[in-house]
């Protein structure tokens, strides 16, 4: 039988093929490191207070802070009294972006965070559990003299969090609470050049809205968007990456369908996840360069998501098929203990994901941090996943131990051999082993990712610091999977070359070897010898 390159290659090929896919993987953190900027980008607003004199609110009208048709403006809340202007006329206005610079496609996605700047007065104390509900607009347009469109509008509510540092006496009115961050909107792209958003703080003493809120004195906006030089780079790597599998994934089926017998589990396994790793690096992003998807950050997520189950559902089935015998292998039936748990757990966090995102589409008001609930919902299902994540790494590698151990037990055989023979199987089991702590590294810094990733898209909404992320992680960790997935495909496809071909002349001395090693696992069909060496040594 042929066998797998893994084992039929000789050594100072495999090296090259190392050292190679090992100055990919270098070049792939160089690329974040050295020629992106930093993945997101955050800009900071200070509202603009207009008065809206018009006694019957027109919805159509828009203010605008600054420009050829700005509002009439008030510096402070003072000023509105002298004036006898009432809080249910005063808007507060924000221009995306800054003066005299546009918005682009390229930052694919518009992330906005709340703040209120409230000052203490003894009569005028923020309650307990107080909610701030406001009336906001979000309009567009992409030219300074055309007329404004809107994209969306809603009522929404916002629970403060707010401490007073020092007593809560006279002598410390004016000062200004701290206040947490409030999640405030998100846009799945960024088709238009300018964007205006327009925020009211309607006041009904009767119905108890917005009273025991404070004196609040501004409104801060954070507007976090990807940097477009990010964005060209992860384009490029998705435009090189796809074709790269997309070939190997074709060859690699080829060769499995040349064979004479039908695929094991762990070939069609290896083929699910080159297609769950293509199915992640087709560009489809360019497309939102020219059109207005805003769904492209759910399809996204969802492409993650499929890719990870895939992932971590082969690195399970890949060592478990080098622990079960010949009876219970090759049917993926036997890992639904393990299996099951991370499909699962993959839809929680799809249905997750659609109760936000997914209502984003039409209200990009929406956040389930706004509400107690969902915050502690929201809390608790990323502590949730990251400790899954943790148990699954602790998991993986007691699979791995054991099939160390199974392997170990088979090498007693190995000293009966001829020293030409025990040196090459020698050689297939130090070749397997490496190519575990390969998988074992590739899974730590997966873990690692997400970990990460659920910390770093949450960190704005707790209103804490947390690490963050350069790069040359983003682009190393996608280079990684790439890189790891292209040389499994490429290393379990069937070699044409025999080992012993070129030594027919010991056919007589290994025969009897072969024998000893392969008798009563002739019947079990695998890709390589050391998947038939286990699944002998189980069944025995």
């Amino acid at each position: 039988m042929a066998g797998a390159i893994i084992e039929n290659m000789s050594t100072k090929k495999l090296v090259i093929v190392g050292v190679i896919l090992l100055l990919f993987q270098a070049f792939a953190f160089m690329v974040g490191g050295l020629i992106a900027p930093s993945p997101t980008a955050a800009v900071h607003y200070l509202a603009t207070k207009c008065v809206d004199n018009v006694k019957h609110r027109q919805d159509s009208k828009w203010f605008m802070p600054w420009g050829p048709n700005q509002c009439d403006k008030i510096r402070s809340f003072d000023e509105a009294m002298a004036k006898h202007i009432e809080a249910n006329n005063i808007v507060f206005a924000v221009h995306i972006p800054m003066p005299y610079k546009e918005m682009s496609p390229w930052f694919q996605f518009m992330l906005v965070i709340l703040q209120f700047d409230i000052a203490f007065k003894m009569y005028n104390q923020i309650e307990d559990g107080a909610l701030v509900t406001i009336d906001v607009g979000l309009a567009y347009r992409d030219d300074t003299m055309s007329e404004w469109t809107e994209m969306a509008h809603s009522f929404e509510q916002r629970k403060l969090s707010c401490n007073f540092t020092t007593d809560k006496t006279f002598d410390n009115e004016g000062r200004h609470y701290e206040c947490d961050l409030l999640p405030f909107m998100e846009v799945g792209s960024v088709a238009h050049k300018y964007y205006l958003v327009n925020i009211r703080l309607p006041v009904n003493e009767r119905k108890k809205v917005n009273v025991g809120i404070g004196e609040i004195k501004d409104i801060r906006l954070v507007g976090i968007h990807q940097n477009g030089g990010f964005t060209k780079v992860w384009f490029a790597m998705k435009t090189f990456l796809t074709p790269s599998i997309v070939i190997i994934m074709v060859w690699y089926w080829r060769r499995i369908s040349m064979m004479s017998r039908p695929p094991v589990l762990l070939e069609k396994m290896i083929l699910a996840l080159g297609i769950s790793m293509t199915f992640i690096n087709i560009p489809v992003e360019w497309f939102s360069i020219g059109f207005n998807w805003t769904w492209m950050l759910l399809f996204g997520d969802i492409r993650q998501g499929v890719f990870y189950s895939m992932l971590l559902s082969f690195w399970i089935i890949f060592c478990g098929e080098h622990l079960m015998d010949h009876t219970e292998r090759n049917r993926i039936s036997v890992y639904w203990k393990q299996v099951g748990p991370i499909v699962f757990g993959s839809f929680c966090l799809f249905i997750f994901d659609m109760c936000e995102r997914g209502v984003q589409l039409t209200n990009p008001f929406y956040s389930i941090w706004a509400s107690e609930v969902g915050t502690e919902l929201a809390m608790a299902f990323i502590i949730v996943a990251g400790i899954c994540a943790c148990l699954y790494f602790l998991f993986l590698c007691f699979m791995v131990f054991q099939v160390f151990r199974n392997i170990s037990g088979k090498r007693s055989s190995l000293p009966a051999m001829s020293k030409a023979r025990r040196l090459h199987y020698e050689g297939l089991i130090f070749r397997f082993k490496f190519l575990m702590l390969v998988t074992l590294t590739c899974a730590a810094m997966t873990v690692i990712f997400f970990i990460i990733s659920q910390v770093n898209e949450g960190h704005w909404h707790w209103g804490e610091h947390t690490v963050q992320v350069n790069s040359a992680f983003f682009t190393g960790i996608y280079g990684m999977w790439n890189l790891y997935v292209f040389a499994i495909m490429f290393l379990y496809a069937p070699s044409h070359k025999r080992y012993g071909d070129e030594q027919t002349r010991d056919t007589g001395a290994s025969s009897g070897e072969d024998i000893q090693l392969t008798t009563t696992i002739t019947h079990v069909d695998g890709p390589t010898e050391i998947y038939k060496m286990t699944g002998k040594e189980a069944q025995e």
